[in-house]
């Protein structure tokens, strides 16, 4: 959403170039959420979703852990003041001397999938805490995650006894229902799942002490999203349906649902043309593109709220797309979008919802563009 406050940073401070800016407040109120809605779970912000260091130094003060994805993000979140004790090491395809130097940084908890992983944790990182990530099926989220990451249920039971045989200590499990989901029961299956490791464990004298929920909390686009509170009655339901009484510690690693809606762009129209003279659509290309930071906009799948000054007049479907030499980037054809028929070059239009995962995925220099820039406010 554009807050008063980023409208106003726009008007007086006249960023030139397409931006990122950052509501703090926001965030603020994003992360007071979360910890209403699952007071009982610790928060574990996914750095990747947006590094800056504004963001991480607020959610550390706020007593924030984080979920990183490599020595860098550790090295950021420790430069925000968090301690190496609320450290994830949370990513499943680490490099040996990575684990090795998270662990000298005092970081003792690591994400594993496969044996060959717990190798390398048991070679650089004895006696770390270690869960194991389960596949699970995505359905029901926007921007569905690939089998890349995780194993099936079984095969998460054989990894967990082999790093307690490596002298490691089997800490939990963890699983991803995927980015942007948008149905509240999506946990439910998964820690079914993770109920069924943590018996067959028990059962070989190994007790699993956490459940890694991962993200998936969505922020708002052009639909409505349910609250972080309809989220955590639901988990919270699962939870009890199936650890009973006996509930495992928690974790959940918000990063979209945590600085998503905190952050808009301004971007601008570089040009309104047809393709033919009977052409009944237009094409709209906007200085800011996938490879400018939109990438998410990969098949359609994340369609951004984008406003403008004429949105008063009449609309028309429009194809979308950015600026660079490159015929991938096109945003929105097959899903056009409605713009105002008045749409002209130089309008400035603002993206919201784009406070996740854009500055982060934008280029270093694609056509020569500049990355996006950010301001934190």
């Amino acid at each position: 959403m554009t807050t008063a406050r980023i409208l106003d940073f726009l008007r007086t401070e006249r960023p030139e170039g397409p931006c990122l800016v950052v509501d703090l407040d926001v965030v603020r109120d994003n992360f007071h959420a979360f910890r209403h809605a699952l007071p009982d779970s610790a928060i574990y912000y996914a750095v990747k979703a947006n590094p800056e260091p504004a963001i991480l130094k607020l959610l550390a003060s706020l007593g924030s852990n984080f979920d990183c994805a490599s020595v860098a993000e550790i090295q950021m979140a420790l430069t925000a003041g968090a301690s190496a004790e609320r450290i994830s090491f949370g990513n499943t395809i680490k490099k040996e001397r990575d684990i090795a130097r998270a662990f000298e940084l005092g970081v003792g908890l690591f994400a594993v999938d496969s044996h060959e992983e717990v190798e390398k944790v048991a070679r650089t990182a004895p006696g770390a805490r270690v869960f194991c990530r389960v596949l699970t099926d995505g359905e029901g989220a926007e921007w569905p995650l690939s089998r890349k990451f995780g194993c099936v249920p079984q095969m998460a039971v054989d990894v967990l006894v082999y790093a307690h045989q490596l002298g490691l200590e089997s800490y939990g499990v963890s699983f991803h229902v995927g980015s942007q989901m948008t149905k509240v029961d999506a946990w439910d299956a998964a820690l079914g799942d993770a109920k069924r490791v943590f018996a067959q464990l028990a059962k070989q004298g190994i007790y699993l002490q956490m459940v890694n929920m991962g993200g998936g909390f969505p922020t708002k686009y052009l639909r409505d999203v349910p609250s972080a509170e309809a989220y955590g009655k639901a988990i919270f339901a699962s939870l009890r349906k199936h650890f009973g009484n006996n509930l495992p510690k928690t974790i959940i690693e918000p990063g979209r649902g945590m600085v998503g809606n905190a952050g808009v762009i301004k971007a601008e129209v570089v040009l309104v043309s047809k393709k033919s003279d009977n052409d009944e659509h237009r094409w709209v290309f906007l200085d800011i593109g996938k490879f400018g930071g939109l990438a998410e906009t990969m098949d359609e799948a994340i369609r951004y709220p984008i406003r403008t000054e004429r949105d008063a007049d009449e609309m028309e479907a429009c194809v979308i797309a950015g600026p660079t030499c490159d015929s991938a980037d096109v945003l929105y054809e097959k899903n056009m979008y409605p713009l105002p028929i008045t749409l002209t070059v130089g309008d400035e239009v603002l993206i919201e919802g784009t406070g996740a995962y854009t500055t982060t995925y934008s280029a270093v220099a694609f056509n020569g563009f500049d990355p996006l820039k950010a301001y934190v406010i």
